[in-house]
């Protein structure tokens, strides 16, 4: 199996870790009821995408009343 000659510097290290940071992840207001939301994503709140509904969301109140 080959080793390495040279312990690698920590400066070598972190340019090879440069690109392993999270990345941000970015929110817009839902044009139908304003909730932050990610991009290109049906609203969680209200189930709009593109202005129209998408998926049909149950409201918090109504699963509260029922249990």
């Amino acid at each position: 199996m080959a080793v390495p000659k040279k312990r690698t510097s920590k400066s070598k290290r972190d340019m090879r870790r440069s690109h392993h940071a999270l990345e941000q992840r970015f929110t817009v207001l839902c044009s139908n009821c304003g909730a932050p939301k990610q991009r290109h994503r049906v609203c969680p709140s209200c189930g709009f995408y593109r202005g129209r509904l998408v998926k049909v969301v149950e409201s918090k109140n109504a699963e509260s009343a029922s249990a």
